[in-house]
């Protein structure tokens, strides 16, 4: 008996072989892989912010030193650079930290409601205070963000700001009580987060083991206060005075 011949599309189906999948592709759809992103971007987003701390402190030594810092964060690089490149390049990698941060911090909270039973579908995971505010803060710092880059870069909500006079327009932003309140619970909301977010990154890149895990919580806490501390000094400042 005489078989079908077999259709073109047929014989193209069978021989076309599947593109294997990419290596970056297929970290990013594991959950290992997202909270290795979320690791990597968030110890990204804390060297920053260390470092946007103690450019903030300067703001104590007075409206020269504080208007010269702000300069030359501007001319980092020069002349090998372009004037604002090196900060434009800072911008990029920690605008992509937060981005990539925030989606994996989704995804991931998605596939664990997904994961869930359905007759548990009601109840509250058991977890410490940190981690159920980790979401909710992670929130109230996004909305902050963008506050904060319509109050001191684009100088959009700040009515008495001045183009590059950052010690007036950071006196003339914390001169106004609501402005106050947000900024500090947002840094009550980062000191969570960070207390949090350094303690599972640390477990999530490895670093964490028995004889460690005391060391790296007290790293943890102490890394949350200072920051904390840090910028909340600021507002502070100008609201008892010692900063005008």
């Amino acid at each position: 008996m005489e078989g079908r011949a077999p259709s073109v599309v047929g014989m193209a189906l069978a021989t076309r072989t599947a593109r294997p999948p990419s290596l970056i592709g297929s970290v990013w759809r594991s959950t290992v892989g997202k909270k290795a992103v979320m690791a990597v971007t968030g110890l990204v987003m804390l060297a920053y912010l260390v470092a946007h701390m103690l450019g903030n402190l300067k703001v104590f030594f007075g409206a020269g030193e504080f208007n010269a810092y702000g300069h030359w964060i501007r001319t980092i690089g020069t002349p090998f650079l372009h004037r604002e490149w090196f900060l434009w390049l800072a911008r990029v990698v920690l605008g992509s930290s937060v981005v990539l941060h925030g989606v994996a911090a989704y995804q991931l909270s998605r596939r664990d409601l997904a994961a869930r039973p359905a007759r548990y579908a009601h109840r509250r995971r058991r977890a410490s205070y940190a981690t159920r505010t980790m979401r909710w803060g992670g929130v109230i710092l996004g909305l902050f963000v963008v506050w904060h880059i319509l109050d001191f870069t684009t100088l959009t909500v700040n009515p008495h700001a001045v183009e590059g006079r950052p010690y007036e327009n950071l006196v003339a932003s914390f001169g106004r009580w609501y402005v106050d309140v947000f900024y500090i619970a947002a840094m009550l909301a980062l000191g969570l987060h960070i207390r949090h977010g350094f303690w599972s990154a640390a477990q999530t890149l490895g670093a964490g083991t028995p004889r460690r895990d005391r060391a790296l919580k007290a790293v943890a806490n102490g890394l949350a206060a200072l920051l904390t501390c840090g910028f909340i000094a600021v507002p502070i400042g100008v609201m008892t005075g010692v900063v005008s």
